[in-house]
């Protein structure tokens, strides 16, 4: 993986989320800016993919490949569940629910980049 990238993509999630318990902190139902910036940030996660399967068919190779694919792919399906289940009930609480799926991006992008680097642990 590519190191530079993947924080730019943890500090992007990591930025939405921030902004998404504001607005739910101010009473906030989530708006279409929050749910840009939440597209903005799959769409790092889909050029992250990309640049992962790249590597992958370049010939490098992570410590686990199914723990890698498991990451690289699970943490495209969080975003897009979060913003359903916070779409199908519009209120306080469901902004609050896209900041927990937003906080959980960073968390996988470090467990990429650690596997990518050879820890199977």
């Amino acid at each position: 993986m590519i190191f530079g990238f993947a924080v730019t993509v943890a500090a992007a999630a990591t930025l939405v989320a921030l902004w998404s318990f504001v607005q739910s902190a101010r009473n906030r139902l989530p708006d279409n800016p929050l749910l840009i910036g939440i597209a903005v940030v799959e769409v790092l996660l889909v050029v992250q993919l990309v640049i992962g399967i790249v590597l992958l068919a370049g010939g490098d190779r992570p410590g686990s490949l199914a723990t890698y694919l498991a990451y690289l792919i699970g943490s495209l399906v969080v975003l897009p569940v979060g913003a359903v289940w916070a779409l199908a009930e519009r209120s306080r609480s469901s902004t609050v629910v896209l900041g927990i799926a937003c906080l959980a991006i960073p968390v996988m992008v470090l467990r990429l980049n650690e596997v990518w680097s050879g820890a199977t642990a």
